[in-house]
């Protein structure tokens, strides 16, 4: 994450902007603040390539959001395609991106691969459920929390029913590292086995660190892609592992697995090593380090209110204090409980036995130059009515 630039907008949709996140071929992500405290991933389109065709394109991507729900895809949260501006916010999800985990950690074992391809081939699954295709599934676009992988950047997703596609003939869109060959060859009508294909690069990179094919020019890596002569580059993947993602980059569309069996052949291996796929789901998701997610500063507290007037302190007192004691000044109560500054304390009830001594009252320390009585007072008082009156009962 960095921090925002003096260009940087402050505020989209209703977010207010803490971060950048990262960056892609169409816009900026930016991680944003709604007003209530919801953090979501803002998207905005680049002004540079702002025209009819990616402001189709970012129409597309919304419209496929609203429809894929799922536990392993990032939820939809808002956007507005028609915008000066266009904006797209989804879920923020609080974790690394497998690329960026795998060259910090190195490739993640064998468990743990197996039990992360599961997981995607679900999602992987919600999304083609709602009739739909990711088109660009790869490492940077899978991140990792302590909740399991989630699948971001729907931004190429096309809808598969409709069969309609925003790019010229011959062109090609996507990651070409994880691309399946009819995609690199620029064919438009693909189908679910391209995520497959797709899927299968990604496990490959995760147990290994590198992809299928890999070139110094993207046009390099295109042509190894296509060429059925050249066998993907299977080296130090697993043995337990390296059947199924054969069959996922075979040439052949037709011949790569469907995500049912893809998972039961993944989950399999889990359990060949003794473990449920929950427990494995658990072991991967301890792989994930914890992230420190920004947010915007507190306000500044506001200044309490200056009162024209010294604080008020409270102050207790004893209605009894300098009874009998021809104090002068001393507050006294006359017969109705009124305090009568200056006089004689006068007492409602029946008068103290002359027996009964009083004593002395306490007084506690001072604070703020008010002295305090003991409040225990009125009780001692009580007390010596009680036994002047038990002294004169008959029974």
């Amino acid at each position: 994450m960095e921090p925002l630039r003096e260009d940087d907008p402050k505020e989209i949709g209703g977010f207010t902007l803490v971060c950048r996140i990262g960056a892609g071929g169409m816009g900026q992500v930016f991680l944003g603040e709604s007003a209530a405290g919801h953090q979501a991933a803002v998207k905005v389109i680049k002004p540079s390539v702002l025209d009819e065709d990616t402001r189709a394109r970012f129409l597309s991507e919304v419209d496929s959001l609203r429809t894929v729900y799922g536990p392993f895809v990032a939820a939809f949260v808002g956007a507005d395609a028609k915008a000066d501006q266009p904006w797209l916010a989804v879920e923020y999800v609080p974790g690394p991106d497998l690329r960026t985990l795998v060259a910090g950690h190195g490739p993640l074992p064998l468990v743990e691969t197996a039990s992360l391809g599961a997981l995607l081939a679900e999602g992987l699954g919600t999304v083609h459920d709602a009739g739909l295709l990711h088109r660009d599934l790869k490492p940077q676009n899978i991140l990792l929390s302590l909740y399991g992988p989630k699948v971001i950047d729907f931004g190429l997703a096309v809808l598969a029913e409709r069969r309609t596609t925003l790019t010229a003939t011959g062109f090609v869109v996507g990651s070409v590292l994880c691309m399946p060959p009819e995609q690199a060859r620029g064919e438009q009508q693909l189908d679910r086995s391209a995520d497959v294909y797709a899927l299968g690069a990604v496990l490959l990179f995760a147990a290994t660190g590198h992809y299928p094919y890999e070139g110094p020019t993207w046009q390099a890596v295109a042509l190894q892609i296509e060429d059925p002569e050249t066998s993907p580059d299977l080296t130090d993947v697993p043995p337990e592992l390296s059947p199924l993602i054969k069959d996922m980059l075979a040439l052949d569309p037709a011949a790569r697995p469907a995500l049912p069996e893809v998972i039961e052949r993944l989950v399999r291996t889990i359990r060949d090593q003794g473990l449920t796929a929950l427990q494995a789901k658990r072991r991967l998701t301890d792989l994930t380090p914890e992230i420190v997610v920004p947010q915007l500063p507190a306000p500044s507290p506001e200044p309490a209110p200056q009162a024209d007037a010294p604080a008020y302190t409270p102050n207790v007192v004893d209605p009894t204090e300098g009874e009998g004691e021809g104090r002068t000044g001393a507050s006294a109560s006359d017969g109705d409980g009124q305090h009568v500054p200056g006089g004689e304390a006068r007492s409602a009830g029946p008068p103290a036995p002359r027996d009964v001594v009083p004593e002395p009252a306490a007084t506690l320390p001072r604070s703020g130059g008010v002295t305090s009585v003991r409040p225990s007072a009125p009780l001692r008082i009580a007390e010596r009515i009680r036994a002047a009156y038990a002294r004169e009962a008959r029974f």
